[in-house]
């Protein structure tokens, strides 16, 4: 009597697991990279649409609202009426002279690329913001993992931006706001001027400082990097700690070039407001009106400090989170970064200390320091360590979205903003 095998499900389902894997890393990395990217974004597709049926009241469409709808609300509207109405050319006020919310707090970049392609295919507004969005997030994916690339072999490289992809606030860059288009910008600078192509650099920096406000931190990373380059020429060695050779005079003074074009792109749109609205301060006042006070360097972060830990604690709050950021660039896996990306993130986080006022909206902001994924990837080599990362992040992913992008009246009045 013959006795016929029977096929394990679970080998067979493993084998077809393995197959898949394998048949995956075959593929262009730009294909890799890709393929994650968007199944990233379909996951935060999914907690949008999620979300939305929950959606009650609000300011924009009746409750319940589609996906499209759904993501366009916020900032999005801003740039929206950036398209239709442009910039004032007087700053609206209230009885008391006091600058009401206006257009000028958004930079042009954005607007004016999904404007232009609004025009030229015929699209509504808000679907050539979102066009433009969603491609430049993908965009962005290639240029980081290009950037991670000169850190790291392939697999952390990607790891990286898996930790980009899924990060909580990822799900912005799949929404008509600018830090998509931002972060391939900030990207490719970031990346030119780890591989010293200073001289292409300048034009990436100039487009990037009429993206987001991040023109200044990056001019003081590159200021402090000709400090730091110059004195290695001299020496005529290499920087102490470092492992990058001293560099020409060539690319010092590309280096230098790049320094003053980012120096004066950081001031282009404060100045392109000022002389369109004859206010030299037309920039700044605009900007302050959503946090409702002046703008003094650093005392925001101590009021908040007071108002949630009281006035003891508050004011320690802030110093012990510097430290803590501090000590994060001296961790063994984030000075594997580079000097270039360390700086980048003392500069951005320096300028978030000074002129943030610290909310809910924060956590948006911190997107810029993304190369710390690399870093969040070479902690371990443990796929359990990392799958458990990606899992931890789409969680709280969702915590992002039903809390601060679902729109919630708070029992005083006012909202919390993504």
């Amino acid at each position: 009597m013959s006795t016929v095998a029977r096929r394990n499900p679970l080998a067979s389902a493993g084998n077809l697991a393995h197959r898949t894997a394998s048949a995956v890393r075959s593929w262009p990395w730009w294909l890799q990279v890709s393929a994650l990217y968007v199944g990233a974004r379909l996951v935060s597709a999914c907690i949008f649409m999620a979300a939305a049926l929950h959606q009650g009241a609000n300011p924009w469409f009746p409750p319940k609202p589609d996906y499209w709808n759904f993501i366009n609300i916020w900032d999005a509207r801003w740039y929206a009426q950036v398209i239709a109405n442009g910039y004032p050319s007087v700053l609206p006020t209230d009885a008391g002279g006091n600058v009401q919310e206006n257009t000028w707090a958004f930079y042009p970049l954005f607007p004016a690329l999904a404007g232009g392609l609004s025009r030229l295919t015929g699209l509504n507004p808000a679907a050539s913001l979102t066009l433009i969005a969603m491609l430049a997030g993908w965009a962005a994916a290639l240029v980081v993992y290009a950037l991670f690339r000169q850190k790291a072999p392939h697999a952390p490289a990607m790891w990286g931006v898996a930790f980009f992809s899924t990060f909580p606030v990822s799900a912005v860059l799949q929404v008509p706001y600018a830090e998509p288009l931002s972060l391939l910008l900030l990207a490719a600078a970031l990346l030119l001027v780890v591989r010293r192509q200073y001289l292409w650099a300048m034009p990436v920096v100039f487009l990037l400082s009429l993206s987001r406000p991040v023109g200044v931190p990056f001019a003081a990373m590159a200021g402090l990097m000709l400090v730091s380059r110059g004195i290695a020429h001299i020496r005529k060695g290499r920087e102490r700690g470092g492992d990058e050779a001293a560099h020409s005079l060539g690319d010092l003074a590309a280096l230098a070039g790049l320094t003053a074009v980012a120096g004066v792109s950081a001031l282009a749109w404060p100045a392109a407001a000022w002389a369109a609205t004859g206010d030299p301060e037309a920039y700044t006042k605009t900007e302050t009106v959503w946090r409702g006070r002046d703008l003094v360097p650093f005392k925001p972060w101590f009021d908040t400090g007071v108002e949630l830990f009281g006035p003891v604690l508050g004011q320690l709050a802030p110093v012990v989170f510097v430290a803590l950021f501090v000590a994060v660039l001296f961790l063994p896996p984030v000075v594997r970064l580079g000097t270039e990306l360390r700086l980048w993130f003392a500069c951005y986080m320096g300028y978030l200390l000074m002129f943030l006022h610290p909310q809910t909206s924060t956590f948006r902001m911190l997107l810029p320091l993304f190369p710390l994924a690399l870093g969040a990837a070479f902690l371990s080599r443990s796929r359990a360590y990392r799958g458990t990362v990606v899992a931890m992040f789409l969680l709280l992913q969702i915590v992002w979205i039903v809390w601060l992008w679902a729109w919630a009246q708070l029992p005083g009045g006012g909202d919390y903003p993504p």
